[in-house]
């Protein structure tokens, strides 16, 4: 427990976090093309077509669908965890993930709307319900947006990473409504086509984990290289930036 504690602390290291994630990168970015290629080729080649709902071809927008949007909601609790972190133990590095997050999290959640708005033509023959599911996810992607509006809104970093938290946090309301929407209310959005019990058959299930694996790791790849930029951008004045850039052009520019 002492030796988890104290790396938790060091993680509040820019430095120490910054050469560790670099050592992360390589291996989480080469797994994460290996399950998209293998992700990819199922979800588009080698599954079958949806044929009892009549979706045909159709079905194969879940597989980026359905991950999409279930990571644009763990993202937005990580990010309101980070956002905790942050205010309790006064880690400037957890508002770095924070802010490191918040686009990844809200390129997702557009890609689940748009997903979600593709494979509804066809299925529901609208682009587009008021729902709770679809208006809820929708005030996700304000969430998002939000955050990163307030977040530039203010000169001082300081300020800007304490109210930009506030924000996450509150928001953080929204998840559950998102999750339990289709239970709570009549919608027009199907149910867990994924956790419910014969809801979707082996297949089907064998890609869309896959792609759920290797979305949840391109999540992670692209954190990483945002919290790398964010931290640079936050400690360029320190002596070891100025170590590492010079490194850095000496290597022709990798680092």
């Amino acid at each position: 427990m002492a030796k988890a504690w104290r790396w938790f602390h060091q993680l509040g290291s820019p430095k120490y976090l910054f050469q560790k994630t670099g050592q992360w990168l390589p291996w989480i970015w080469a797994v994460t093309l290996i399950l998209l290629a293998v992700g990819l080729y199922y979800s588009l080649w080698a599954s079958p077509i949806e044929a009892r709902q009549g979706q045909g071809h159709t079905v194969r927008i879940m597989y980026i669908h359905v991950p999409a949007a279930a990571l644009s909601m763990v993202a937005y609790v990580a990010m309101a965890i980070a956002a905790i972190i942050g205010l309790v133990w006064k880690m400037k590095m957890a508002f770095a993930v924070t802010r490191a997050i918040a686009p990844v999290g809200a390129a997702m959640t557009f890609l689940a709307l748009f997903t979600g708005s593709v494979w509804g033509k066809p299925t529901w023959g609208t682009w587009w319900e008021w729902d709770a599911r679809m208006t809820s996810e929708l005030l996700l992607l304000f969430l998002y947006l939000g955050y990163i509006a307030l977040h530039a809104s203010f000169s001082d970093r300081t300020k800007a990473d304490k109210a930009g938290a506030v924000l996450a946090i509150v928001g953080v309301i929204n998840i559950p409504i998102i999750y339990f929407s289709v239970k709570w209310w009549n919608t027009l959005h199907q149910g867990y086509s994924v956790t419910a019990k014969g809801a979707l058959a082996p297949e089907f299930q064998t890609p869309l984990f896959i792609m759920l694996g290797a979305t949840y790791l391109l999540f992670a790849a692209l954190v990483i290289m945002r919290l790398r930029a964010e931290i640079i951008l936050r400690n360029q004045k320190a002596r070891w930036v100025e170590e590492w850039a010079t490194q850095r052009s000496h290597n022709g520019g990798q680092s």
